[in-house]
């Protein structure tokens, strides 16, 4: 039922937020219905505590947030894109033992998510750091921070050599 329900999405990926909430509500919804309804009536079915059970009840519990997709079509039905970009960091947790106190972890926390969102706006992530580490010292007697509108991600005000070209990029 799950795979169903993923194969009409897919289909819908391409398309504009509202036609594809709209295409949501006649493809998505009746499978998204009719998969609670199975698991409402399979639920009683299976052994309390199984890991099935978890699994159903769980779905329940969630029914509202899980739903929330087929309503705007601008929110994915699935949070693997942000799971995806959190991957990296997770595998690496374990080496970062020397990251010992609080101002470690928020500094570990910050240079993370700097490059995550330069990865999500298509940038080359040490490019992008290497321009904003020559950039904002030119800066730090300035009392106006509208430079700073210049520097985000999303910015096109920087510079090509921060820009991913094509897919393979190394950096």
């Amino acid at each position: 039922m799950i795979q169903a329900i993923y194969r009409e999405e897919k289909q819908l990926k391409d398309l504009p937020a509202e036609e594809r909430k709209n295409r949501r509500q006649l493809s998505v919804k009746p499978l998204v219905e009719a998969y609670f309804t199975w698991v409402r009536e399979n639920l009683p079915k299976v052994p309390q505590k199984s890991k099935t059970w978890e699994g159903f009840n769980y779905s329940l519990n969630q029914e509202k947030y899980l739903k929330v997709f087929l309503d705007d079509g601008e929110v994915p039905m699935d949070n693997n894109a942000a799971e995806q970009s959190i991957r990296g960091f997770c595998i690496g947790k374990k080496n970062w033992v020397m990251i010992d106190t609080i101002a470690g972890a928020k500094s570990s926390a910050i240079i993370y998510s700097i490059a995550e969102t330069a990865k999500a706006n298509n940038l080359k992530p040490y490019d992008y750091f290497e321009f904003l580490l020559t950039e904002i010292p030119k800066h730090l007697d300035d009392t106006d921070r509208s430079f700073l509108d210049d520097l985000l991600p999303w910015s096109p005000s920087l510079p090509e050599n921060c820009r991913k070209t094509g897919k393979n990029e190394l950096k």
